[in-house]
């Protein structure tokens, strides 16, 4: 029944991904957004959905190892592995306010997180813990974001041709697009979720240690629908949704996710996760260095950040 969940949940993850990109495009056309807001928003927080599952039902089980190994394994394998591939099978087109404001937010939710974990106690000693008062902060930083993301859109709605001079076929059909963005979704998130449960169950039957499956197998089944529905997008050659897919669910994951869990259940994190973070923060630094490159990220590029996720998954199952 385990391998049945594992086929059916790859099955909705292409399909359900298809579906998603399809009609969030076209309500994106329809309702004079850019794709690459619709892709800070509502496709990154829709397939950002398992990791938030897998994080905040980890940490109501009092299991924060689980809870931040997800959230920065998925981030590391989102920038590195999504966007590398993804590079490599279509370069992807970086808009410059995408490199100004959305990449450089990704790197200051990272190192918000080094910093908040980082933080001393009173007694003068790193606490190695996000607290609810950190989750609070997170949450904040996460508001901020929202409401310049939506300041955005209304800003790019002026600029954009008004809905009622569009074609009227486009217009009769943003119901079914409607249909076909939360269907989509919805395959998606089951989709996610059954894939990362069933290839964990398949993991510990076959010996592997709880600690290597959340930093290798949950993290990266959880990230499915990112590389799904980014190679979906890229494919159908929306880049800047595919880049703004991984960018908006890098952010939601530090800032929502963290912050959500954390007050749910103060998290005591490991010494050892500090150097995963910095690898997360050195690897959005990245990013936003390839993006300035001609304003893509190129086939090469794509190859060295797949070659760095390479290596520091061997890296990992070596250290565990």
């Amino acid at each position: 029944m385990v391998y049945v969940l594992l086929l059916l949940g790859f099955v909705l993850l292409i399909k359900g991904a298809d579906w998603f990109v399809t009609g969030a495009s076209d309500l994106a056309a329809f309702f004079n957004v850019s794709p690459m807001l619709v892709g800070l928003t509502i496709v990154a927080f829709g397939t950002g959905a398992p990791e938030a599952t897998v994080s905040i039902i980890a940490a109501l089980e009092g299991n924060p190892g689980v809870t931040i190994g997800n959230v920065i394994g998925s981030n590391i394998i989102n920038i590195a592995g999504v966007v590398g591939i993804t590079a490599i099978i279509f370069p992807l087109k970086a808009e410059s306010q995408t490199v100004r404001k959305e990449i450089p937010f990704t790197v200051l939710s990272s190192v918000a997180i080094l910093a908040l974990v980082g933080d001393t106690s009173v007694d003068h000693e790193i606490s190695n813990m996000l607290s609810r008062g950190d989750g609070i902060i997170l949450l904040l930083f996460f508001a901020i974001f929202m409401y310049y993301v939506f300041e955005l859109a209304m800003n790019n709605r002026d600029t954009q041709v008004p809905v009622a001079e569009k074609e009227t076929e486009t217009t009769h059909n943003w119901k079914k697009s409607t249909l076909y963005t939360g269907i989509g979704l919805g395959a998606v998130i089951l989709g996610g979720y059954w894939v990362v449960e069933s290839s964990t169950d398949i993991a510990l039957y076959f010996g592997m240690s709880e600690t290597l499956v959340g930093l290798t197998v949950v993290s990266i089944g959880s990230s499915l629908p990112e590389f799904v529905t980014s190679i979906t997008a890229a494919l159908k050659k929306y880049s800047d949704l595919a880049l703004g897919n991984i960018v908006g669910s890098c952010i939601f994951n530090n800032l929502f996710v963290l912050g959500a869990a954390s007050i749910i259940y103060p998290l005591n994190i490991e010494n050892k996760i500090f150097l995963d973070v910095s690898f997360m923060i050195l690897l959005s630094l990245v990013l936003l260095v390839f993006s300035r490159t001609k304003w893509v990220i190129s086939k090469l590029e794509g190859f060295i950040l797949m070659i760095s996720y390479l290596s520091y998954l061997i890296y990992i199952i070596y250290r565990n």
